[in-house]
């Protein structure tokens, strides 16, 4: 549990100017791309736990700085360090920007967001730092089992949709932000806010017959 404490807010002041800096010079000095590699997991990370916690009630965190079950600072955990992997996944000069490098760079970024945010969670469950209140956590199943039955899906496909957006933002002109720079923006953070709601529940309803978006009191055996 202390880890989690203190790396919900070390993590963001050392990643974000660490990640800005990085993405800045991987742009060549174009602070609007850094801030587009920036701003897609950050907006991700607030819209979607915000709402399946605060509207929801489908999980929560157990630390004190928080608004009702979100806390202020959650898109900048999870942003300024998927933004790293995102730099690790899908590295400058790698092949062209034909169909092989869209897929190599989808797949990558997938598996690795996929990986990494299924083990942090897990060890944030079984710490009982993340409380999850859907199906399988009331029936009293493990960590891994609940963890399993979101995660790879859920921040997998986020994953894909990151390293589409950061392959094609390697293509953008080094200058003023274009038409095509806004489009990519505002693309990427929707379709990376929303098709990984639609993948998790898509998959609830192969899986358990239900969206998998109902919140459950935990039984008491």
């Amino acid at each position: 549990m202390r880890f989690f404490r203190w790396y919900q807010f070390l993590g963001p002041l050392i990643f974000l100017p660490l990640g800005y800096w990085l993405w800045l010079e991987r742009y060549g000095g174009s602070h609007a791309l850094a801030a587009l590699a920036l701003t897609v997991p950050i907006v991700f990370a607030y819209v979607v736990p915000g709402l399946g916690m605060n509207v929801l009630g489908l999980w929560e965190v157990n630390t004190r700085f928080r608004v009702g079950r979100f806390r202020p600072h959650h898109g900048f955990v999870f942003g300024t360090a998927t933004s790293l992997f995102g730099l690790l996944c899908v590295p400058a000069g790698v092949g062209n920007h034909g169909l092989t490098a869209y897929a190599r760079a989808a797949l990558v970024t997938g598996s690795v967001i996929g990986f990494w945010n299924w083990l942090y969670d897990t060890y944030a469950v079984k710490a009982g730092f993340i409380l999850i209140h859907n199906r399988l956590a009331a029936e009293g199943r493990p960590a891994e089992v609940v963890v399993t039955d979101h995660a790879p899906v859920y921040f997998g496909t986020f994953g894909v949709i990151y390293g589409l957006v950061l392959q094609r933002a390697d293509a953008l002109p080094i200058g003023p932000p274009s038409a095509e720079y806004w489009t990519l923006l505002l693309v990427g953070t929707v379709a990376g806010t929303v098709v990984p709601v639609l993948a998790y529940v898509a998959a609830s309803y192969l899986r358990h017959g239900e969206s998998g978006l109902k919140v459950y009191p935990r039984l008491v055996l």
